[in-house]
């Protein structure tokens, strides 16, 4: 295990964010965090990376744990010009040979002397994750990446996520709506309403069938793949 959570609670300004949770990531594996706004679900990838402390429970890291976070939203001033090169050398310079590497792999690749002010909404996200994965990641924490993306752009960065798996085993904990989509590329699904409501594999068998997931009071239906729910 590459990452656990046991019992874990949290509060943001006195407000409850996470309750009782455990949960953790294989080395190589993919899950999802799927739910709705404000059920926890930045706050969770918050308390692995150490930017959200517990209020109860413990994150436990394996020794060998190299971890790498792309935000839900990352600001970058319109105004201070940048290339693409620039920004992957923050805070750390970096060789021409390993960003070019880096771009290549993340599937942008030749846009070293790019403004980073110039580049579109998925150019910008690749970026991002060719940024994470230049310290040679063995788990990616990825918030809602795609949430600038058009469909197609949704589904070719998925494709590139499962690609980074296949070729460097990274374990991969990312939080999405793309249901449709990202259902087809992940081997766990955890569903979260402050506490977890539900996980399972999901049933790559039926892809048009919708599930419904309880997550707190209110019942959601999601047209997606099935969730066989774990023992």
């Amino acid at each position: 295990m590459l990452i656990r959570v046991e019992g874990l609670s949290a509060q943001i300004s006195g407000r409850e964010v996470l309750r009782d949770i455990s949960m953790g990531v294989e080395a190589g594996e993919i899950v999802t965090l799927v739910g709705p706004n404000g059920s926890g679900k930045t706050s969770l990838l918050k308390t692995l990376i150490g930017a959200l402390t517990p209020s109860q429970g413990r994150v436990l890291k394996d020794q060998g744990l190299r971890l790498a976070y792309v935000p839900q939203k990352l600001h970058v001033e319109p105004m201070l010009p940048m290339t693409v090169a620039r920004f992957l050398s923050l805070p750390k310079k970096k060789t021409a040979s390993s960003i070019a590497q880096a771009l290549t792999a993340a599937g942008v690749p030749g846009i070293e002397k790019q403004s980073i002010q110039g580049l579109s909404g998925g150019q910008f996200q690749r970026v991002q994750l060719a940024r994470a994965m230049m310290d040679k990641p063995n788990l990616l924490l990825l918030d809602e990446a795609t949430q600038r993306l058009d469909h197609v752009g949704i589904a070719d960065f998925y494709h590139q996520i499962a690609a980074i798996r296949r070729d460097t085993n990274c374990a991969v904990l990312m939080v999405s709506h793309d249901l449709n989509v990202v259902m087809r590329q992940t081997d766990r699904v955890i569903c979260l309403n402050t506490h977890i409501c539900c996980q399972g594999k999901p049933d790559h068998g039926v892809p048009h069938r919708s599930i419904s997931v309880s997550l707190g009071s209110a019942m959601r239906i999601w047209p997606c793949i099935t969730i066989s729910r774990m023992p």
